[in-house]
């Protein structure tokens, strides 16, 4: 197994939850913890408790993302008006290997990362390597003709895994996706609840 799906399913455990809804995920089968005293009854979470595990399945979907990229993202996301846990889920929702994810060219949030970091992605027609990169409303994502061949882009394209957000404007032919809007909470299709709102009560409090 290589080191990113060993990652990728860690979290998982740790989080008991299939938060990218796969269907090779340990916890489809085992829903206890990792460990050797992973089915031992488990104690009341406290409410930091509850705070840090709805922080670190939120910046687990994304990726993994390191402490210092998330807490910037939920610094800009309470200096926006409006509301900070909306605000956070579309400041995410806007990088750039997310859109590739959403927009299926790719199997995996990290395959996204490592695919547009490797160069096989164009923004308006330019190459775009950073992952973090803010994709803005009317923004077109589109994977470099020399790339389109791919195993993984062919896997992810034919896979009826996950439905594309209609935030994302699709061309399966051409292998682009115009990103219309910054979405809301309720429009993300994420497999499991995510709630921003407790994350922004963790840093808050």
């Amino acid at each position: 197994m290589s080191k990113r799906h060993s990652a990728k399913y860690k979290i998982d455990r740790r989080m008991g939850e299939n938060i990218w809804g796969r269907p090779k995920s340990p916890v489809n089968s085992r829903s206890y913890g990792p460990g050797q005293h992973g089915q031992r009854r488990k104690s009341k979470v406290s409410d930091f408790g509850i705070q840090l595990k709805a922080k670190q399945k939120l910046k687990g979907y994304y990726g993994n993302l390191t402490e210092k990229q998330f807490h910037k993202t939920y610094e800009e996301a309470a200096r926006r008006k409006g509301n900070t846990s909306e605000n956070l889920i579309s400041l995410l929702e806007a990088r750039l290997d997310a859109v590739v994810y959403r927009s299926k060219f790719v199997p995996t949030v990290f395959a996204a990362r490592q695919f547009v970091n490797h160069g096989h992605v164009t923004v308006n027609g330019k190459k775009v390597n950073i992952a973090s990169y803010r994709v803005k409303a009317g923004d077109v994502v589109q994977v470099k003709e020399r790339s389109r061949n791919m195993a993984l882009v062919l896997e992810a394209m034919q896979s009826g895994e996950r439905d594309t957000p209609d935030y994302l404007e699709i061309d399966a032919k051409a292998l682009s996706s115009k990103f219309i809007r910054a979405p809301e909470l309720a429009e993300v299709p994420y497999p499991v609840k995510m709630e921003p709102n407790l994350v922004v009560e963790f840093y808050s409090s």
